[in-house]
């Protein structure tokens, strides 16, 4: 680009300029073009010659044909605006023009590092810009210290920040505007200052997501050396790479960010991505972060299988997601298989691996805080309904093998469910899809489940399931009808007491009103517990049929199944049947409970007579 402009403005502010042109005066001949044109004035009839010069700036100049029209029009005395876009240009321009204060008053020099110093490196967002400014001209600005001063001042006042200001700046969805019911009677409320706080927060993590990679790892390892919050190092890092990363978001809004002609290429992504991984803090996030930190952690991980990421950079990510794994959705785990390696269609290996995390991170912290193993933390309780969802999810492939199937359904502790419903739903699910294989791993898929822990809602289900095994059908109905009983003989117990408890305590109130309001109350009271006395022995009756009903049924199984060891001979497989069934200690259990409940009612019949 060709600038016409005069020498004496040029040569009275720049040292350089002043001797590229007094050296063109001594040597016209080396780098002069005199060029004579006479001009006619029409009131003196004069004729005036014009010289010259022509002056060329090394292509590296910093900041190009735009920062030199700045620099020319400060020295023809126009009045500049600076910004932290482009005091940095302008100060290495200034730099290599030699336009010191020695050379000339209030010259560009000083006046740049003025405006650095007092008004770009107080403020962090005009840090970040003076930052991105300085992307084209790196040399120069390494050299003058600009950039070191940058990241430095874009560290301590990140490290200074609280981040429960910052709010949390990913969102799947686009940005909302400020609702109208946050005013009320036109007075601004708290909730729309909070939302105009996230969205300032939101401002300075855009900003900062328009570095380039190279100044955004020296900043990021800054902040860490400063031991900045965990919280803000993690949503530049979220932001970052949600802004240069297509696909992170399933949601088609995050598609939006970065436009085709902007998005880098298949090894430029692999390498943001590992940057992103490797900075990730280590602890888990706040709970309010929490959720969608986890959701984001899964698109990292979908996005690593697709770009290849290295093997540690994979492993790094599964621990992370793994610490936080109570925080996921059954939709964050349904990651595809991108490998030909894996038959299924969800990568259940990488499941498997991050719930292995999960569960040695909650060993670390029982075997911290001397807890027992038994207890039912709500992080376990979390992850148990999350994996029998997932295992009721990819039950129906028709290629994920029994194998895969019973090692992820046991790989839970028994503390982790407080019911087996839903390992039951997910048992049924892949019975009923694969429908052919043999006995014997139909068997050993419902050994996973506990009979003991299923409701009668379950367990009624489970009866009538012809999908089911003879043997887990015997085990379900005995562990009913257990339930049953001990539901009845408990209702028993509480109802023998009332009438005892009610004869007492009407009795009492019978005496006290006898003393004080005469006969005809008293009558009145007996009478009403008379009545409640009839209810009870109704209620009882009811129960002691039910009681006998299941007597009955309990009697018949075993007689039957008593029969059927006799019937066999002693080496076939019908006299092993007790043992196949493992039913034998649970006929034991039925006569112990039998006897006890038989001498109960015999109690209670006797007691009645008296």
């Amino acid at each position: 680009m060709s600038f016409h402009l005069h020498k004496f403005p040029l040569m009275s502010k720049s040292r350089k300029l002043h001797q590229l042109i007094t050296e063109q005066e001594n040597e016209p001949t080396m780098a002069w073009k005199q060029e004579k044109e006479t001009e006619i004035e029409e009131e003196e009839g004069e004729e005036e010659e014009e010289v010259t010069c022509h002056v060329s700036i090394p292509e590296d100049f910093p900041g190009g044909s735009e920062t030199f029209e700045m620099v020319a029009k400060f020295c023809y005395g126009v009045k500049m605006e600076l910004s932290s876009s482009n005091v940095a240009p302008l100060r290495c321009a200034g730099e290599y023009l030699e336009m010191t204060e020695e050379f000339a008053g209030d010259n560009l020099i000083s006046k740049t590092e003025r405006f650095l110093s007092q008004s770009v490196f107080k403020s962090l967002k005009d840090s970040i810009r003076a930052l991105k400014s300085c992307e084209n001209v790196v040399s120069s600005a390494e050299s003058l210290g600009i950039i070191r001063r940058c990241i430095d001042s874009i560290a301590l006042r990140a490290s200074s920040a609280d981040p429960a200001l910052f709010g949390w700046p990913v969102t799947e969805g686009g940005g909302s505007s400020a609702s109208n019911q946050n005013l009320w009677n036109g007075i601004e409320t708290n909730l729309r200052r909070k939302n105009g706080r996230t969205s300032e927060s939101q401002s300075w993590f855009e900003d900062l997501s328009q570095l380039n990679l190279p100044f955004f790892k020296r900043l990021i390892a800054e902040m860490k050396s400063r031991d900045v919050s965990g919280e803000i190092i993690e949503s530049c890092l979220m932001f970052y790479a949600k802004k240069h990363i297509p696909g992170i978001w399933r949601s088609g809004s995050s598609r939006k960010q970065s436009s085709p002609s902007t998005i880098p290429s298949e090894s430029e992504q692999r390498e943001l991505l590992e940057t992103v991984i490797a900075n990730l803090p280590l602890q888990k996030s706040s709970s309010a972060t929490s959720t969608t930190s986890t959701r984001f952690l899964f698109g990292l991980l979908r996005a690593a299988n697709i770009l290849n990421a290295s093997e540690s950079c994979r492993s790094a990510l599964e621990m992370k997601i793994g610490s936080q794994l109570d925080q996921a959705t059954l939709d964050d785990l349904l990651i595809p298989s991108y490998s030909y390696l894996n038959e299924t269609l969800y990568d259940v290996n990488c499941v498997e691996r991050i719930l292995g995390y999960f569960l040695d991170g909650l060993q670390s912290e029982e075997n911290r805080e001397t807890t027992t193993s038994a207890s039912r933390s709500p992080p376990l309780m979390l992850v148990g309904k999350l994996i029998d969802g997932y295992l009721s999810e990819i039950a129906s492939d028709a290629n994920l093998k029994p194998e895969k199937f019973y090692n992820l359904a046991i790989s839970l502790p028994d503390q982790a469910r407080l019911f087996d419903d839903g390992l039951y739903r997910a048992v049924d699910i892949y019975l009923k899809a694969h429908s052919w294989i043999p006995e014997a791993e139909r068997e050993k898929i419902c050994g996973v489940l506990d009979c003991q822990k299923l409701t009668l809602e379950a367990c009624t289900h489970a009866a009538q399931n012809e999908r089911l095994p003879l043997r887990a059908v015997v085990q379900v109905l005995f562990f009913e009808q257990l339930q049953l009983r001990h539901a009845i003989a408990g209702t028993l117990l509480s109802a023998e007491g009332a009438p005892q408890e009610a004869g007492r305590a009407s009795g009492i109130r019978q005496e006290e009103e006898t003393e004080g309001e005469g006969e005809g109350s008293g009558s009145a009271t007996w009478r009403v517990a008379v009545r409640e006395n009839q209810v009870l022995r109704l209620d009882m009756d009811s129960m002691r049929t039910r009681v006998h009903q299941l007597e009955r049924e309990c009697s018949t199984m075993k007689k039957v199944i008593e029969n059927i060891d006799k019937k066999g001979p002693a080496g076939g497989w019908k006299g092993s049947l007790t043992r196949k069934f493992g039913c034998k200690f649970k006929t034991q259990v039925c006569d112990s409970h039998e006897q006890t409940v038989v001498d109960a009612r015999k109690a209670r019949q006797h007691h009645h007579r008296q």
